[in-house]
Order: C-alpha cells, then structure tokens, then sequence
C-alpha cells in the first residue's frame, strides 16, 4: 500500500495489486491524480515542466494515469505494448516500475483507426528514441476516446498537447497553421494523404462545421476531477 499526501494532508491509501488499483475513500484527488501523485512525487498541478525531459515524464505519467483508471488491460487503454510499457516504467518511473509492471498484460487492440493515426505520427516524427514511438501510439489511442484530446491524455490544457506534438511530431504540428482542432486536423491530413475531400467548402470561415473544427478546446483536465470512487478497475 502505498500513502498518497491530499491537498488537506490526509493521505489516500493507493493498492496496486496485479490487476486493481484501489484509492480508499478519496475526495480530495481524482483517481487519476492519485496514480499521477504515484508516478511523479507531485500534484499535477505542480508539474515540473519547464525542460524538455521533464515535459516528457510529466506526459507519460498524465496518460499512464488516466489509463489506469480506465476499464480494460492498461495497454488496450494505453495503446502500448507489454513489452514496451515494462521498458517505459523502468526508465521513466523506476522507484515505482516493480509495483505496476505485474499488471501489465496483453496487448494494444488492432485497430485500423487508431493505425493509421499512429502511422500518420509517425511519419511525421521530429525526436530520437523510443518515446516518439511510444507517444505516437498512445496519442492515436487515445485519439479513439471521445472527448477532447487533450482531456483524454490525461494532460492540464490544450496548450500542452500542442507543445507535446510540436516537440515529438514537429512537421505535423507546425503544418496547423489554422489551429484546427488536433484530432479533426489528423483526420483531414489523413483525408488530404488519400485524396479525399473532407471539406465542403474551400475556405474554412465559409463552413458550416466551423465551430467542430476550429471551437472551444476548455474543459476539465481529468486531474481535477473529484470522485468518490472507491475501486477502480484496472485490466
């Protein structure tokens, strides 16, 4: 069991087990926000994010805990590879890698959506290693849920998934020049890559659909959210 510190200073028992993560009556924190506090010692809101490498863990820990909350394998809700997300914990979360890695089981759902947007990634991939890869497939993943991006990553604000695709998918992100909204703009790249019109009208300002593409990206980060759940199923 591990004690997670609240805002007030209560603390928040967080259980992982090989196949539950379990908060114990949490009304302070999200669950989310819990397994965040986990990962990276800190409140989401006091994220370190001011170099590159510590954007990057800052990323990786808002999906992994938005994930584990989900319902499903964590690599179904990830859309990473077992064998990658061991690689991923022990390099990024090593004090905590031996508590989640016996979870981990299974592997990503083949989708050809979620395919083609992570093949679209990385295409367009501007950093080295294995993290470009990995956050292609977890962006495409989560590109499947239905609610903004970015609130779907688990991440603050639009503003950081637009410095997460701009650092790691650089010639994509700059070819937003409209600030269309990420994922209606990776469906349209992908439409614009087969030759298909997916506009009805040559200049955006004259359509219909606007607003679906060009809207309000505010919300509430996933982090912020206060449940009283006490279970979380996590595979």
């Amino acid at each position: 069991m591990i004690g997670v510190a609240s805002q007030h200073n209560s603390v928040a028992p967080v259980r992982l087990a090989p196949q539950l993560v379990v908060i114990d009556d949490c009304d302070e924190v999200s669950p989310a926000a819990a397994i965040y506090r986990v990962l990276t010692g800190r409140d989401a809101a006091n994220a370190r994010i001011d170099d590159d490498r510590d954007f990057d863990r800052h990323v990786l820990a808002s999906i992994l805990a938005v994930a584990l909350t989900e319902r499903g394998a964590v690599t179904e809700r990830s859309g990473v590879a077992a064998d990658d997300l061991v690689v991923l914990l022990g390099r990024w979360f090593p004090h905590i890698a031996k508590l989640f890695i016996p979870s981990i089981a299974g592997e990503p759902l083949d989708d050809d959506e979620a395919g083609m947007v992570r093949d679209l990634l990385l295409a367009n991939r501007s950093s080295d290693g294995d993290i470009g890869r990995w956050l292609a497939a977890m962006v495409a993943r989560r590109a499947m849920e239905p609610n903004h991006l970015w609130e779907d990553l688990g991440l603050r604000d639009r503003s950081e998934l637009s410095r997460l695709l701009t650092r790691h998918f650089g010639p994509l992100a700059l070819s937003n020049t409209g600030n269309m909204r990420w994922k209606r703009f990776f469906y349209r790249k992908l439409c614009e890559d087969d030759g298909i019109v997916m506009c009805s009208t040559p200049v955006c300002t004259h359509c219909g659909d606007f607003s679906r593409c060009f809207g309000d990206e505010s919300g509430e980060s996933r982090m912020a959210d206060r449940r009283r759940t006490a279970a979380l199923q996590a595979s």
